[in-house]
């Protein structure tokens, strides 16, 4: 019996000690030193970790000391010890066999809306065309490390691919490629940081794509990286359930979208056989956005589906 009391406190003691341990989140930091793309999302993971704090004891939330590449992150995470532990990136289904995925979309689809950014002088061809045929006969510029440019390849796009995110501005502005998808939640910011050092930087007027993405956040296939993915989800969901994730996402839309027409736009609806069943239903309104209004066009109470069904 004593034996047995003996290893019960040694449980409960053990417990207690992993559940008092500060968890530390680090993840990477800005590109570069006027990259604000992700700030969103960490200043939302602070408010799910407080949100549990006091479930899950208290938490450090920084940026890793110096830059690194998308794909450096993700390698980082992978390896299980790396230098971050923790990404938000637009998902796919080779992410997530290689990194724990908490499948919760946390700008609600905003990242599949896609505007160009182009060279003002682009705008009249532009105006001109009448299918999506058409459209892809101009090339559109990406990371290889970006969901989007397996999307965009997939439907038929002609890319033109670099891993550097500021070179990719200046190879608009040198021609290199027509078109440079950005988020809706991306353009404003990236033109107005951009537009003295490429002249003529536009966002195009009339056109948009779109194609289900969510962001999630990822962390380490571990033991470590499932605690934290378990702390995750339950301060999302609390958020959700408080009326904060709806109240933060309202407020984000509203400054992203502030500087960005959307009214009139034809959309041009892509497939992403990238999104796999682990998303959230996308008549799911928790965790998706139509744009209906925005886009002035009536609400759509249920998409069409374009995840790879499976076999």
């Amino acid at each position: 019996m004593r034996v047995l009391l003996l290893a019960l406190f040694c449980a409960l003691a053990a417990g207690c000690a992993r559940a008092a341990e500060t968890m530390e989140f680090v993840y990477p930091p800005p590109e570069s030193a006027t990259d604000r793309r992700h700030t969103y999302y960490w200043e939302l993971l602070d408010a799910a970790l407080r949100s549990n704090r006091r479930q899950y004891g208290d938490y450090v939330l920084k940026p890793y000391r110096s830059a690194m590449s998308f794909a450096r992150a993700e390698a980082e995470l992978e390896q299980g010890d790396g230098r971050v532990n923790i990404v938000a990136r637009a998902t796919n289904r080779d992410l997530e066999s290689r990194l724990r995925p908490i499948p919760l979309p946390l700008d609600k689809g905003l990242l599949g809306y896609r505007l160009l950014l182009i060279k003002a002088d682009k705008q009249a061809a532009l105006d001109k065309l009448r299918s999506l045929d058409e459209l892809k006969q101009f090339s559109i510029g990406q990371s290889p490390s970006w969901t989007d440019a397996g999307i965009l390849a997939g439907n038929g796009f002609k890319l033109e691919l670099s891993p550097n995110y500021e070179g990719l501005f200046q190879m608009l502005g040198a021609g290199r490629f027509a078109l440079f998808s950005r988020g809706i939640n991306e353009i404003a910011a990236e033109w107005q940081t951009h537009k003295d050092a490429v002249p003529g930087l536009a966002i195009e007027r009339h056109l948009m794509l779109h194609y289900p993405l969510p962001r999630y956040f990822f962390v380490p296939r571990t033991a470590a990286g499932e605690r934290m993915a378990a702390r995750i989800e339950d301060g999302l969901r609390r958020l959700v359930a408080s009326g904060e994730f709806e109240r933060r996402y309202r407020a984000y839309k509203k400054l992203v979208l502030a500087d960005v027409s959307l009214s009139g736009r034809r959309v041009f609806e892509l497939s992403n056989p990238q999104l796999s069943p682990l998303a959230p239903p996308l008549d799911d309104h928790t965790w998706w956005d139509s744009l209906a209004s925005e886009l002035g066009r009536p609400h759509r109470s249920k998409q069409v589906d374009s995840r790879a069904k499976p076999d």
